[in-house]
């Protein structure tokens, strides 16, 4: 679902401050900006992008993400591998931890 309150009350506001037409345009690109999620709520939204899932998701959905990204990144599975590949995994894997903990903090308030 595509948010619009963000560009109605930029564009209020931009009028408001400015008191000027351009006013309410750089408010309703300001706006924009937030509904898109381009300023603001970026690193709620970039949790769920590193567990390849919508915002919307349930819980279920993200365990199981969580569980199958876990699964193919740990460490332990690519211990033979060359280094480049270990480290490689473990940063994706310390990713996929801080995405799956920022979602579960944000869900448990």
């Amino acid at each position: 679902m595509n948010r619009w309150y963000g560009k109605v009350l930029g564009f209020i506001a931009g009028w408001l401050l400015l008191r000027h037409p351009a006013g309410g345009l750089i408010g309703l690109l300001i706006g924009h900006a937030f509904d898109a999620g381009w300023v603001g709520g970026g690193r709620h939204a970039a949790a769920y992008r590193t567990l390849g899932l919508e915002p919307d998701a349930g819980d279920a959905e993200v365990d199981q993400a969580y569980r199958r990204l876990m699964s193919q990144y740990h460490p332990d599975k690519v211990a033979g591998a060359a280094p480049e590949l270990r480290a490689q995994a473990e940063k994706r894997a310390s990713e996929i931890n801080a995405a799956y903990d920022r979602i579960r903090d944000r869900r448990r308030r």
